[in-house]
């Protein structure tokens, strides 16, 4: 006869009576229990649980040199730095031993945690009922005890080694987070109140390269300028220039209006800085009629002819200028830098 005219004959047999088993042959759900707890060497041997209290502290350890090895990375590694590393080929040296030290710290916990917990944290399985959400006063009476059990029987307290190594470890991987917050950008420190305009400099055209002399500005045209000496392929060009640009304007004397506008001007030629006191956009709108200049990014208008004062716009403050004067040759030259920081106002309250 088949097993399906006979279905008993599938059922399970009676089961033994192990820790935890509901007896009853006829059960096809029956708990089969929990297996007979058998004894690490750990448990039984001290010198055994020693070693691996010492493998766990080891781990650790291992996990505090690799940040501080992340740390040390992160201070001697340029961010330009390439290196050939196989199998990876050329990468940047900055990132690679970054993501090598803070991999092996996390790494190391993680792998101490793991052998702490599997050679000397007690192994005894428990069955615990299923209870309501609402935990009563003698619930959690027995949850603090059983937490209090838990802490004696990991030897937390006892085994010193583990639990200060493993203190050290997880007190300075967070270093590792901290030292990244560098990356949020360079410390402005004073490098914005400054610019490569010196007395002397001569200033030179951005579009033929050569020395500008006072003929070549005439009324009503806008020239942009910028430092002698710095060149276009230099590393920090962008940087230096962002700065240093200037417009170059000639306005006739008796037009300009501002006093000290006209004291550090020459024959009617000023110099404005070309980058918008707003957000620091490069200005090139000049309407020759009004001596009006308009950033494109914003619309803030600065009028040349009163001291580059702001007449519309977000703006929050006038473009600054740059002295100048001839030097013997004939060329015209700074005769010192900006006397106020260029570009976005913010930069004034820093």
């Amino acid at each position: 006869m088949s097993s399906q005219q006979n279905p008993e004959e599938n059922l399970p047999v009676e089961q033994g009576t192990a820790h935890g088993a509901v007896e009853g042959a006829n059960d096809p759900f029956a708990n089969p229990g929990l297996p007979v707890h058998r004894p690490r060497i750990q448990d039984i041997d001290e010198r055994a649980a020693n070693r691996s209290e010492r493998a766990v502290a080891f781990m650790f350890t291992l996990s505090m040199l690799a940040t501080i090895g992340f740390i040390a990375c992160y201070v001697i590694f340029p961010v330009d730095k390439i290196v050939y590393i196989w199998p990876f080929g050329h990468v940047s040296a900055l990132n690679f031993s970054l993501g090598l030290t803070l991999g092996l710290a996390l790494f190391f916990i993680g792998a101490g945690a793991v052998h702490w917990a599997r050679t000397l944290m007690s192994d005894v399985e428990m069955v615990d009922e299923r209870h309501a959400i609402e935990a009563t006063p003698e619930v959690k009476a027995q949850v603090l005890a059983d937490f209090a059990d838990g802490a004696r029987e990991s030897a937390i307290g006892r085994r010193k080694l583990i639990r200060n190594t493993m203190f050290g470890a997880l007190a300075l991987v967070p270093l590792s987070g901290v030292v990244l917050l560098r990356d949020l950008g360079p410390l402005p420190e004073k490098k914005l109140r400054s610019t490569l305009w010196a007395k002397g400099k001569q200033l030179v055209n951005m579009n033929t390269m050569e020395p500008l002399r006072p003929e070549d500005v005439v009324v009503g045209s806008l020239t942009f300028a910028m430092p002698e000496g710095l060149e276009e392929d230099a590393h920090d060009f962008q940087t230096q220039i962002a700065k240093a640009a200037l417009m170059i304007i000639r306005i006739e004397p008796d037009n300009i209006k501002d006093k000290r506008e006209r004291e550090w001007a020459h024959e009617g030629i000023v110099a404005f800085s070309k980058i918008c006191t707003h957000v620091g956009c490069p200005i090139s709108l000049y309407e020759q009629q009004t001596h009006h200049v308009l950033c494109p990014c914003h619309q803030s208008t600065f009028d040349l002819s009163d001291g580059a004062r702001v007449i519309f716009g977000p703006a929050g403050h006038a473009l600054p200028q740059l002295r100048i004067g001839v030097n013997s040759e004939g060329n015209l030259e700074a005769l010192g830098d900006f006397e106020e920081p260029v570009g976005p106002a913010f930069w004034e309250r820093g």
